[in-house]
């Protein structure tokens, strides 16, 4: 098995090399890595009638790799731009291109990733704000549309002036380390989506009749009141679950 660190920043021994490297050092042994330093190739669009080299290069690493590590700085509450220019110019790489343009899996699928990024504001306003997300939706959605597989994230704020990156965010590095160290057999979740679909529906029809009760003297007269208040309650506490699953489910702290 190999890892596959990708460094995205324009220092090469600063903080994002710090973090990617607690995560590289501390795999489970007999596992390969191998680090790349995006700043050290030139590269550039692909060019249909034309060969990459570079690309071709970086593409025969992205291949022998079971798991790729992203570690990008967060600039202006947005992905490094290191980072975004190996994307688009990898892009023909990542996935097929239909006829009508529609995109499909490209010959790195079933592959995983994990990604780190980092950012100057504080822990308190980047988990208020979510200064990082846009980092990782970036990552995502490239990663998403290659059909590669997310193992996780590690973010941490609060860099500036930083010499050292702190015990407690070495720990996590070390965890997902190990977790990254074991090659899944199988990627189908299916089973535990339904589950915890099943869960949550239940969880807020039971709210949604909790809150129904103080109402019971306006709406039990009349089913179809019943009907509509519990309809929009229920339709406001999905649109809270979805927006926390969309925008506050990556990692700010």
């Amino acid at each position: 098995m190999k890892i596959l660190g990708i460094l995205a920043s324009h220092k090469e021994h600063g903080i994002q090399a710090q973090l990617l490297s607690e995560v590289l050092d501390n795999v489970e042994p007999g596992v390969e890595t191998e680090t790349i330093y995006l700043e050290n190739y030139e590269i550039t669009p692909n060019k249909y009638h034309e060969k990459n080299p570079v690309l071709e290069e970086l593409v025969q690493k992205l291949n022998e790799a079971d798991v790729w590590v992203f570690s990008a700085p967060t600039y202006w509450r947005e992905l490094s731009g290191v980072l975004k220019n190996f994307f688009d110019c990898m892009r023909p790489k990542f996935v097929y291109f239909k006829e009508n343009g529609d995109t499909i899996p490209g010959q790195f699928k079933n592959k995983h990733y994990l990604s780190i990024t980092s950012c100057y504001v504080s822990p308190l306003e980047n988990f208020l704000t979510g200064v990082t997300d846009e980092s990782f939706k970036t990552i995502d959605r490239v990663m998403s549309a290659a059909g590669v597989i997310k193992t996780g994230e590690i973010v941490l704020p609060g860099t500036f002036g930083m010499k050292e990156i702190p015990n407690y965010k070495k720990e996590q590095c070390h965890k997902f380390a190990k977790k990254i160290s074991v090659k899944k057999r199988k990627d189908d979740s299916t089973l535990k989506r339904y589950i915890q679909l099943f869960f949550m529906i239940a969880v807020m029809a039971l709210i949604t009749m909790g809150i129904q009760i103080p109402l019971k003297p306006f709406i039990n007269s009349s089913f179809w009141l019943n009907y509509l208040s519990f309809t929009l309650i229920f339709f406001v506490l999905l649109a809270c679950i979805l927006h926390f699953v969309t925008f506050v489910k990556h990692r700010r702290r």
